[in-house]
């Protein structure tokens, strides 16, 4: 009782002194910050700082008092003034590259993650974190490279396993993938999304019929599960079962009428059958309010081309170019398109991309069944300082 008085009795004097002073010391900051009193500390420190410029471990214990008030911003900022002081400050990139992260700056983390683990390689947390960055910058092959080594000495922990798999699977490394979705499934076979992903891992390695089996078993286990459908719908379109394929993404706009992959491969499948009115009504319900499927561009390119509206056909097919321009199909019809108008030498060039992309065509479920990865927030918790 004593002591908790004696404590307590500290920490008021220090802060009546702090706020009746002009200057504070790092003693009385210190104090200050495990008291508690964050605003006073991040005050105190702002007072030693403005008495010691050139002082790089009080800037660095002004980033730390700020990340504890999630003021994290303010707080890579003054973690950066100390390295710039001293390089080697320890912890201090490791905190630079956690106020960075918690930022959703991903790739403002990466440099001092990348730093942190140079400088003490045993030390799993900057490891993963690493990893962790490269995956929310889309950097997918960096990512899977740090985590693969992050989950040798963290086996068990399943959203490290969860994240590592994703970054293997869009960066189309698909036996990568499988083998960590296999752990994944060893560990909790009723997982519907692990039999989804595995799927998708199969179906970039070519084995189609395998990656229906994952689907199937994914349907047992969860029927309503979000994309499920559409992905069996895409396996059966990809071999040209239409009909099989049409239930299927009926099936999942049974589940979300405005799923906008449905209504394209929908749209898709009524464009093949030459029902030019009822492609029209599904394609360009895929691509209300914003980016659609690039499939649903294309198909439109092909429909407007052949009712000779050369303005629109040029622009969604100009917009299926812009979703990926390493496709050949949208430059065929622009130079179909543009030969058709008498534009030579513009159909010229884009015939001539055509050749030089033959053969380099996408026909993989990753990307089809979401437009981008899960993101951090979705899954993987943000790692505490």
């Amino acid at each position: 009782m004593k002591n908790w008085r004696l404590q307590l009795a500290l920490t008021v004097i220090l802060a009546a002194n702090f706020a009746g002073a002009q200057a504070a010391t790092p003693a009385e900051a210190m104090a200050l910050e495990h008291s508690g009193k964050l605003d006073e500390a991040a005050q105190a420190w702002r007072s030693v700082i403005r008495q010691h410029p050139g002082d790089a471990e009080a800037l660095a214990s002004l980033g730390a008092v700020l990340s504890q008030q999630k003021n994290y911003d303010e707080a890579a900022s003054a973690y950066r003034k100390a390295l710039k002081l001293d390089p080697k400050l320890p912890g201090v990139q490791l905190n630079l590259g956690l106020a960075e992260f918690k930022q959703g700056k991903f790739h403002a983390a990466v440099s001092p993650f990348r730093a942190a683990h140079v400088a003490d390689p045993t030390n799993s947390q900057p490891l993963t974190l690493l990893g962790l960055s490269y995956y929310g910058d889309k950097q997918f092959a960096e990512a899977a490279k740090y985590l693969k080594q992050a989950a040798v000495s963290d086996g068990t922990n399943a959203e490290l396993r969860r994240v590592l798999a994703q970054s293997c699977l869009w960066a189309k490394d698909y036996s990568c993938a499988l083998e960590e979705f296999r752990k994944i499934l060893e560990a909790d076979p009723d997982s519907a999304s692990a039999h989804i992903l595995s799927g998708e891992a199969l179906d970039g390695l070519g084995q189609t019929q395998e990656a229906l089996k994952e689907f199937q078993t994914a349907v047992q286990i969860s029927p309503l599960e979000p994309n499920l459908h559409f992905g069996i719908g895409y396996l059966y379109w990809k071999q040209h079962q239409y009909d099989e394929a049409r239930k299927e993404f009926e099936a999942e706009m049974a589940v979300n009428p405005d799923h906008a992959q449905a209504l394209a491969y929908l749209g898709d499948i009524e464009r093949k059958l030459d029902h030019t009115d009822a492609a029209l009504a599904l394609l360009t319900r895929s691509i209300r309010g914003g980016k659609g499927p690039r499939i649903a561009y294309i198909d439109l390119g092909a429909i407007y081309a052949r009712q000779k509206q050369y303005r629109k056909a040029e622009a969604v097919l100009l917009e299926a170019v812009k979703l990926d321009p390493s496709q050949a199909d949208a430059h065929y019809r622009l130079g179909q398109l543009y030969k058709a108008q008498g534009n030579s030498a513009a159909a010229e060039k884009e015939l001539s991309l055509v050749r030089e992309l033959h053969g380099r065509e996408d026909q993989g479920l990753v990307g089809k069944i979401a437009s981008a990865p899960p993101s951090l927030n979705e899954s993987e918790e943000h790692p505490k300082q």
